[in-house]
């Protein structure tokens, strides 16, 4: 049966998550298989790269499913962005060999998040980007995240409801960078525990705001203790923002555009 790669772009605040969860409960997986489905014509089932959580975005989500319905690329986007609502949109779709798989294919996956730092909320980034009132200094953040690259036991960024096997994760980028009011931090790694970006996030924030030194972020990885690191960073400025596969499967890039597509520039 053939098997058809998307990518899905989404606000995550109107939604409990990726998911598919109990009935009344509104997912993303949910509302994306029925689309597909009316156009298929058929029942469809989407297996993603990541599944993320309620309120946490995405710009690069790439799923897959197996049909037997024959349509062309221009149709299966077409034809689903028809019926989705506004907050989800399907930005391509490929056909794909078999043996792809949007999750175990994966050789690694990309999450940015988004702070909004100055005194003002802004009537345009709600839901869309953490607001933190206090002056953050990037450059102590980004010196703290230098301690946490590598491959590492990451038991201390885990939240205690996660069902991974293991809690060792190659981390192989965490930048961070001042856009104007904006600090904008990505993290790229093969997979991520539950919670991981968020609890990374919530520590480096800690570290900008002055309540610890750089190099506290090795003493919290090196304790494998969640009860020793930061508070997890809010879901409103998560954003899973792009997937790398091996060349051979010829998917588009789905990365997202500059940081100004998320937070407008002011007038």
């Amino acid at each position: 049966m053939p098997r058809i790669a998307v990518a899905l772009e989404y606000d995550g605040a109107h939604f409990a998550g990726w998911q598919t969860q109990q009935a009344g409960v509104r997912s993303v997986q949910e509302t994306a298989e029925a689309a597909f489905g009316r156009v298929a014509d058929a029942p469809v089932g989407l297996v993603c790269a990541g599944r993320t959580d309620a309120g946490v975005h995405a710009l690069g989500q790439v799923a897959h499913f197996d049909t037997a319905a024959q349509r062309t690329e221009r149709s299966w986007v077409l034809g689903a962005n028809s019926h989705l609502p506004a907050s989800i949109s399907v930005r391509w779709a490929r056909a794909v060999p078999a043996h792809f798989h949007a999750r175990y294919s994966a050789e690694a996956r990309t999450y940015r998040y988004f702070v909004l730092n100055r005194l003002a909320r802004s009537a345009l980034s709600a839901q869309r980007a953490t607001l933190i009132h206090r002056p953050l200094a990037v450059g102590p953040m980004a010196a703290a995240a230098g301690f946490l690259l590598g491959e590492h036991d990451f038991s201390a960024f885990r939240a205690a409801e996660c069902q991974a096997r293991s809690p060792i994760r190659r981390l192989s980028a965490l930048n961070v960078e001042r856009c104007g009011d904006q600090v904008v931090i990505e993290a790229t790694a093969n997979a991520f525990l539950h919670h991981m970006v968020r609890n990374l996030v919530g520590l480096l924030l800690d570290i900008g705001m002055g309540k610890a030194a750089p190099e506290w972020a090795a003493e919290v990885l090196a304790s494998k203790d969640r009860t020793r690191s930061s508070p997890t960073a809010p879901a409103a400025g998560l954003y899973f923002w792009k997937v790398a596969y091996p060349r051979a499967f010829g998917l588009p890039e789905a990365a997202a555009g500059p940081v100004s597509a998320i937070i407008p520039d002011p007038p």
